[in-house]
């Protein structure tokens, strides 16, 4: 009886990052969800199998996720929360679908979401506690699931053409209810 299994495409020069030192990345991943990774560095096709041992075939898409997140430039280490926390999602926004095929406007967008030397990233990964990649003609998000929505929502903000200080008051605005619900989550319960 086959296996089941999925196909991903990977760019050829993130390849290298996906397999990792001495194979240690491929190895991870394999361990960790019980699949079993071929990879076609000529063409970046990875083909992920469920293996003998696995008692969930769902995993098969936890493996997609991290391996599209290595893909979308997210360095091994980011790419691993998706292996640690089941709540932890990858969010992927093509911005070919937002501005076409323009290379000058990707460009553009790409360079008001990442700013000067990063600094516009850094702020919205600071804020909402998420990791952001920004690769070719995507732009990238790895956190739970309000994490990944408020900086998906600020990201858009920027796409739609805000000045970044409007974002900047968005993001920490989201940032102060955030933490007002994760201290709600600790809050003791009154007796019954």
């Amino acid at each position: 009886m086959a296996r089941p299994s999925i196909f991903v495409k990977v760019p050829r020069e993130r390849i290298g990052a996906l397999i990792g030192p001495d194979g240690r990345m491929k190895e991870t991943v394999e361990k960790q969800l019980s699949v079993e990774l071929q990879i076609d560095s000529q063409t970046g096709n990875v083909t992920i199998t469920l293996s003998l041992t696995a008692e969930d075939p769902s995993v098969l898409f936890r493996a997609k996720e991290v391996i599209t997140a290595i893909g979308r430039g997210f360095s091994p280490e980011r790419a691993s929360r998706l292996l640690q926390d089941d709540d932890t999602v990858l969010v992927v926004i093509d911005l070919r679908n937002i501005v076409g095929r323009s290379q000058s406007d990707i460009k553009r967008l790409k360079g008001r979401i990442i700013g000067k030397e990063g600094k516009t990233r850094r702020i919205i990964e600071e804020l909402t506690d998420a990791s952001v990649s920004v690769h070719g003609h995507t732009i990238s998000i790895i956190g739970d699931m309000d994490q990944a929505e408020a900086a998906r929502e600020a990201i858009k903000m920027f796409i739609k053409g805000s000045q970044h200080r409007t974002v900047y008051r968005f993001l920490h605005k989201k940032r102060r209810d955030l933490k007002k619900k994760q201290m709600e989550l600790w809050k003791p319960r009154a007796p019954l």
